[in-house]
């Protein structure tokens, strides 16, 4: 088989638009029944009272595979119609994933049952049932090697440079659909904690290596520092939590850091997370919300853990949120312009 007989035009990964599906009735009747869609019915529950809440500041974490498997719509709507304030994720996502898309690449269906030695001799990566052409994330790669390039090198917080991808992308006309440039124009800061473990490493590894004098580099503490602020500013905050992970462990911990800084700040008031880990094992991506709250991350009077894998329950939940639309009557936050305000020192 040849490269196009695996990316064929017919088998794109089309994006799950919430606009389109009404999930309320659905979560409603889930309401009345057990097990994992009793969880969800109250995990939308909790969603609508965050967006109800107009001293609320909502965070969205992500983990996992998701824009691959055709998730992105979902957030690019709701940062468009204001659900969300901050979001928190994996590298993958945003660079991999979004990025990679809006620089006009596409993730096709496959299948697991495949000769993955053929792929790798075709130059195709695979994420379970999807595939992506290599060479075309080797540009996505060189892209932010690009991007690294033409701006002042000193380090930067993630978000940082996720603002300068999202200006690349409206200067070049590309991503309109696109997560990183819709959160550069609606000012929602994206983080990205481990921001080396995706292209965006490799294109600035590229960066570093090829660059004689001063280069561009990510400063992880600061990626901290400025969520503690948005923490410290917004006070009362909830968090939907897709995967587990990284993004989930820093968005909690900003609370302790409020707390090592000697800032009062309250515990996340509303809390959901949506995971296939299991909690046995002591790892983070399953460890429980009120287990949180023995650390001080999480109030356990809205909390909700669903035991679901993301391509099922987050269409539903965000659909029901959207579809509700208490969305509607919040104020747009804009916490990247605040940042960009701010100076270095945390304002006590």
């Amino acid at each position: 088989m040849k490269k196009e007989d695996y990316l064929r035009s017919d088998k794109i990964v089309e994006h799950f638009d919430i606009t389109k599906h009404n999930t309320v009735d659905l979560v409603e009747a889930f309401g009345k029944m057990a097990f994992q869609a009793r969880n969800l019915h109250r995990a939308s529950k909790i969603f609508d009272m965050m967006l109800s809440d107009k001293n609320c500041t909502v965070i969205l974490t992500l983990a996992g595979s998701l824009f691959s498997a055709g998730l992105k719509k979902i957030v690019v709507d709701m940062i468009r119609n204001n659900m969300v304030d901050v979001i928190v994720s994996t590298g993958a996502i945003i660079v991999d994933q979004d990025f990679f898309e809006a620089l006009g690449f596409k993730h096709y269906q496959g299948t697991p049952f495949v000769d993955d030695n053929e792929l790798r001799e075709l130059m195709i990566d695979r994420i379970y049932d999807t595939y992506i052409d290599e060479e075309e994330l080797r540009i996505c790669d060189m892209t932010i090697a690009e991007i690294a390039s033409k701006i002042e090198p000193r380090p930067y917080s993630s978000r940082e440079f996720i603002v300068e991808m999202g200006k690349y992308l409206v200067e070049n006309d590309k991503g309109v659909d696109s997560v990183v440039r819709n959160a550069y124009e609606f000012g929602v800061p994206i983080f990205v904690p481990a921001f080396s473990d995706c292209s965006a490493g490799f294109g600035l590894v590229y960066h570093q290596y090829h660059t004689n004098g001063p280069t561009v580099s990510i400063d992880s503490a600061k990626d901290f520092l400025e969520l503690t602020k948005i923490k410290i500013k917004a006070i009362e905050t909830g968090i939907l939590m897709i995967g587990g992970g990284v993004p989930k462990n820093f968005t909690q911990d900003v609370v302790v850091a409020c707390d090592i800084l000697g800032v009062e700040a309250p515990m996340h008031k509303y809390a959901i997370q949506i995971t296939v880990a299991d909690e046995r094992d002591g790892g983070l991506s399953g460890s429980t919300l009120k287990e949180a709250s023995s650390w001080g991350k999480v109030e356990t009077t809205y909390e909700q853990m669903v035991f679901a894998e993301a391509t099922l329950a987050f269409p539903i939940l965000a659909s029901y949120g959207y579809h509700k639309g208490n969305w509607k009557q919040r104020t747009r936050k804009r916490y990247n312009d605040y940042l960009q305000q701010i100076p270095e020192t945390v304002a006590k």
